[in-house]
């Protein structure tokens, strides 16, 4: 039985694919066109004149011919954007420009416009509409044009900004911080914080190779309950599994139940950002190292990745240690305060120590990491000290080092 979680988690999935917006827009034309002919025929009252088949058939013409050029050009906008994306900042925010709904709106409306001119067209050369139906049609057609116009404008204004290195930036720091507020909310998924694996403990595989992307913890729970078993999760979201790597590890089950427990993991070939925190992170630090390439030399991206990562990371929660003993015994294992801290910055620790300004501002937000969370401190004072030997190893002009070895000592 799919849980209520996992059926919420597919539905929000579905409905970012680029395809369900477009196939939903373009059946409710379809729909509308065809059935206006009978429709008009229920309607009392019967409209005085007589709109003639040429008068709305030129103008579901137009419509046909310029909604099929604007929906090609909505398509190659949506591509330069991937690509400029992806050769920019980094591959994995792709994900993230596909699922935006003001372009998948845009593109669903163009699509079902020239959907609903089509279908129209041949309404009128097969004699479907009557005097009544063609009324209705250019009512319709009319109030089809507004949305157009409206919608055509609103997706000028975000072309503007559309795939820029701040809106991918913002895309992905928006990621990231739902899902470690997700995260912080709830770091055990409902379950235990881990304890030491028994020796007893029994291992479940995967048979497909690929990152975990859900948990349906709601189904580990109900297993628990049910059977009386105590569950150890080895693999969370953004684990690559394979027929080494254990999912889980079960004591007190029979075998039948492990294919019941397996099927709570979701396995994929890509990461996905939802529940998996770290990978916003890590992709923040994509964006920074790229940005501090030699090829590239944009330090002023590496700063406002800086900044992102200090919004970003301010929502990290304390490690805790709270009994949960009306719980089942389902225990969860979380990324460390350690590990999320260093997915962000290793890139920049790493590539930035050559520029001063970014050097600089890494020192303050890691100083302010710590200062605004304990439980984050060593790990920011770490990062601080193995940048500041590579400023001291990297950075030629000694000036700028000396300035910016200033703001590690302060």
């Amino acid at each position: 039985m799919i849980s209520k979680d996992r059926i919420g988690w597919l539905v929000r999935r579905i409905t970012r694919k680029i395809w369900f917006r477009a196939a939903l827009i373009s059946t409710a034309s379809v729909v509308l066109a065809a059935f206006a002919g009978i429709v008009a025929r229920a309607v009392p009252y019967h409209f005085t004149g007589d709109i003639g088949q040429d008068a709305v058939g030129t103008v579901l013409e137009i419509i046909a011919s310029s909604m099929l050029a604007v929906t090609t050009f909505s398509l190659t906008a949506m591509v330069s954007a991937y690509s400029s994306a992806t050769q920019l900042a980094t591959p994995r925010a792709t994900q993230l420009l596909i699922s935006d709904r003001m372009s998948q709106n845009a593109l669903s409306t163009f699509l079902g416009a020239f959907i609903f001119a089509i279908v129209g067209i041949i309404g009128l050369q097969t004699r479907l509409y009557g005097g009544q139906g063609r009324v209705l049609l250019l009512i319709a057609t009319i109030l089809l044009v507004a949305l157009v116009v409206i919608t055509l404008l609103r997706w000028i204004a975000h072309l503007a900004a559309f795939g820029r290195m701040s809106d991918v930036i913002d895309r992905v720091e928006d990621a990231a911080r739902s899902a470690m507020q997700d995260f912080a909310k709830d770091p055990y998924g409902g379950g235990r914080a881990p304890i030491a694996l028994p020796a007893d403990a029994r291992p479940i595989v995967s048979d497909t190779i690929g990152y975990v992307t859900h948990i349906d913890f709601d189904r580990l729970l109900a297993q628990a309950r049910r059977h009386g078993i105590a569950v150890h999760v080895a693999a969370i979201p953004g684990t690559l599994v394979h027929k080494g790597r254990p999912l889980l590890h079960v004591i007190g089950s029979d075998e039948p139940n492990d294919g019941v427990l397996a099927q709570a993991f979701t396995i994929e070939r890509h990461r996905d950002f939802d529940h998996d925190p770290r990978l916003g992170l890590i992709a923040l630090g994509e964006i920074a190292g790229r940005a501090l390439a030699p090829a590239t030399n944009d330090p002023g991206t590496a700063v406002e990745v800086l900044n992102a990562l200090l919004r970003t990371l301010s929502e990290l929660p304390a490690q805790d240690s709270l009994a949960h003993a009306d719980l089942p015994s389902v225990y969860v294992p979380r990324p460390s305060t350690d590990e999320l801290i260093r997915a962000g910055f290793a890139p920049i620790v790493r590539e930035g120590a050559g520029e001063e300004e970014v050097a600089i501002r890494a020192f303050k937000v890691l100083a302010a990491l710590g200062e605004a969370m304990p439980h984050a401190r060593e790990v920011a004072q770490a990062l601080a000290g193995e940048l500041k030997d590579n400023v001291e190893r990297v950075m030629l002009d000694k000036a700028s080092a000396a300035r910016t070895l200033t703001i590690y000592s302060s």
